[in-house]
């Protein structure tokens, strides 16, 4: 899962909860699809002015996040 957001958002409190809580989405569909032969699913916070058309997704995933493993 790809989420771009203007990169002067991106330390704000409302952003970091639902990029944790998107994290915690991926980790539990990762734990489905892992039991049913898919899949991993990741999820990336990419900051908009780090798109441009030159770029492929491999690009983007030093933007991944991992979900708190207390979560």
């Amino acid at each position: 899962m790809a989420e771009t957001k203007k990169r002067a958002e991106l330390a704000s409190g409302e952003v970091q909860a639902k990029a944790a809580a998107a994290a915690r989405w991926c980790g539990q569909a990762s734990d489905y699809t892992a039991r049913v032969g898919g899949k991993p699913w990741h999820y990336l916070l990419i900051p908009h002015d780090e798109i441009t058309e030159a770029l492929h997704l491999r690009d983007f995933l030093r933007f991944a996040w991992q979900a708190d493993s207390d979560a």
